[in-house]
C-alpha cells in the first residue's frame, strides 16, 4: 500500500500497517479533504474496503494493542487484561511469551530492561528454569507495571524541557 500513497505518507499524515490505514487530522474539514484523497485512490486502484471494519472521525482509536489519540500514546487495558489472568509461567517458552509481550510496551514501563533482567536470565537454553520467590515478586511487579503504566504524552515544543538519555549497558 506505500506504493499507492506515497505523497500522503511523505506529508506525514497517513500512516499504513499491512492493511489498516489511519488518517491524522487537526481539524474535520481538514479530515474530510484527506478522507477524499485516500478514498479516491482506493477507488483508482480498485482496492477494496470493508465498511464494517472502518471507523470515521474519532480523536481516539485502539491500534496495535494502544489507545492512540493526538496527544497520548496507552496501553490498550484489554490486552493487559488477558495477560493478568495467566497464571505464573511455567516454563522458558511461558516466560518468553510473557517478557515478549511486556516488552511490547516497554516505553511505558521505567526501568523494563534492570527489571526483567532475571527472568530473561532464566530463558538462557543454558539455564535450569526455576522461578525462585524473588523471580515471581519480579514477574508480579512487571504485571503491576503493566497496569499502571502511564500515558506517553507528545511534548509540547512551546515549553522548554530537557532530554535525558541513559545508555547502560544494563
Amino acid at each position: 500500500m506505500n506504493t499507492i500513497f506515497p505523497t500522503e505518507l511523505s506529508e506525514g499524515w497517513l500512516i499504513i500497517y499491512i492493511d489498516d490505514i489511519i488518517i491524522c487530522s487537526d481539524s474535520w474539514s481538514l479530515h474530510l479533504e484527506r478522507l477524499a484523497r485516500v478514498l479516491q485512490k482506493v477507488a483508482e486502484v480498485n482496492m477494496k474496503i470493508s465498511l464494517k471494519k472502518c471507523n470515521f472521525g474519532f480523536e481516539e482509536l485502539k491500534a496495535l494493542g494502544h489507545i492512540v489519540s493526538g496527544l497520548s500514546l496507552g496501553i490498550d487495558k484489554n490486552k493487559v487484561a488477558a495477560v493478568l489472568l495467566k497464571p505464573i509461567p511455567q516454563n522458558k517458552k511461558e516466560m518468553m511469551s510473557f517478557l515478549g509481550f511486556s516488552s511490547y510496551y516497554r516505553q511505558h514501563l521505567k526501568d523494563f530492561a534492570i527489571l526483567a533482567k532475571s527472568l530473561y536470565r532464566i530463558c538462557d537454553q543454558q539455564t535450569v528454569f526455576e522461578m525462585t520467590q524473588e523471580r515471581i515478586k519480579t514477574y508480579e511487579k512487571i504485571k503491576k507495571a503493566l497496569t499502571e503504566a502511564p500515558l506517553l504524552l507528545i511534548p509540547d515544543w512551546n515549553i522548554p524541557f530537557k532530554l535525558y538519555i541513559d545508555a547502560c549497558g544494563d
